[in-house]
């Protein structure tokens, strides 16, 4: 209650409203990064497009988005993860959008016609050399391994981050074999699952588990970091770019889209286009350690720089996303929460 209570009020200090001002953009954010202040601003400051945001969990979002119906004030919805953008999309609260610069401009695997992606993030093996051998952990098959018992740290099952993983694999490898590795998985827990992925890399530096799964922005903001224990932590441990000699590394996105009932239709497409300028696309990458998804747009990232580059899984994004309830189900069947 007391949510809905702060979204309301919200609303009313920014003064959203259906019959909003075609200078101004309504904008209902799951993506919660401070970096993202300047994004925002710049847009402003190019069209002189007022933006209006409100960030919660997207499923406050979600729900407030269905509640208001056609009286809805938002324009555009922007969140992380295929499964959440696949989530928006089945209520049926995206408009499509017909864009020449956004088709030429963000690869097609990378988009469908009612969202777009704009930035990727990578799923990255993190290792300990002192516990496990590199030649243990090249791929994410590998860890359900049984020599890995009582090796392997994740975060929650039934996170997105590894729900979309888990839909990637259903899409290479099957269901069944999914749900073998789910279990196998589960019998190499070191540990229940906890926290989030800073934490799975902490932990294997710490010796708690040998090996872990994480997004590859949270290691670049650790390798970046100038704080001394994030860089001793990184000092002891080592990265894998997964699936290198199979179907490739699997990555997530951040994305967004144009909502059905968007009072500034206009403003919302010009601010979509704009994610995908080069300037908005160099921002994601050196302000929250993302790759760009236009292929021309140069990265000024060290720690991007360091990891090196690898090959992406380029599965199309929305067959990703159509799989992603199937894969909580087998997770919940194995175990893995």
């Amino acid at each position: 209650m007391m949510k809905k209570v702060l979204l309301t009020a919200l609303v009313s200090a920014f003064g959203l409203s259906a019959a909003a001002s075609a200078a101004e953009l309504n904008v209902y954010s799951a993506r919660h990064y401070q970096t993202d202040e300047q994004l925002y601003g710049n847009f402003t400051k190019q069209t002189g497009i007022k933006i209006n945001r409100i960030e919660a969990k997207e499923d406050e979002l979600l729900e407030r988005v269905r509640t208001e119906g056609a009286n809805s004030p938002a324009d555009v919805f922007v969140t992380v993860d295929a499964s959440r953008l696949a989530k928006a999309d089945e209520m049926g609260i995206f408009a499509p959008v017909k864009s020449a610069e956004l088709e030429a401009r963000i690869p097609a695997h990378l988009r469908t016609n009612n969202w777009f992606s704009y930035s990727t993030r990578a799923r990255v093996i993190v290792y300990n050399p002192e516990l496990v051998k590199a030649e243990q952990v090249q791929t994410y098959e590998q860890l359900a391994d049984p020599a890995l018992k009582g090796q392997v740290c994740t975060r929650s099952g039934s996170h997105p981050y590894n729900l979309s993983l888990g839909a990637a694999m259903i899409k290479h490898n099957g269901a069944e074999a999914t749900e073998n590795w789910a279990k196998g998985i589960v019998a190499n827990f070191a540990r229940a699952p906890k926290g989030g992925d800073t934490d799975q890399i902490r932990a294997v530096a710490a010796g708690e588990c040998g090996v872990a799964i994480a997004n590859s922005y949270y290691l670049a903001r650790l390798m970046n970091s100038d704080k001394r224990e994030d860089q001793a932590a990184v000092a002891k441990i080592k990265a894998v770019w997964p699936n290198q000699s199979s179907w490739g590394t699997h990555i997530n996105v951040s994305g967004a889209g144009m909502l059905k009932h968007a009072p500034n239709k206009e403003a919302a497409i010009k601010f979509l286009e704009y994610l995908a300028s080069d300037e908005a696309q160099a921002y994601f990458a050196n302000g929250n350690n993302e790759w760009p998804v236009v292929p021309s747009v140069k990265v000024d990232n060290a720690a991007l720089a360091k990891l090196g580059e690898f090959k992406a899984d380029t599965l199309p994004i929305g067959e990703l996303a159509a799989t992603v309830a199937e894969a909580q189900r087998i997770f919940d069947r194995a175990g893995y929460r």
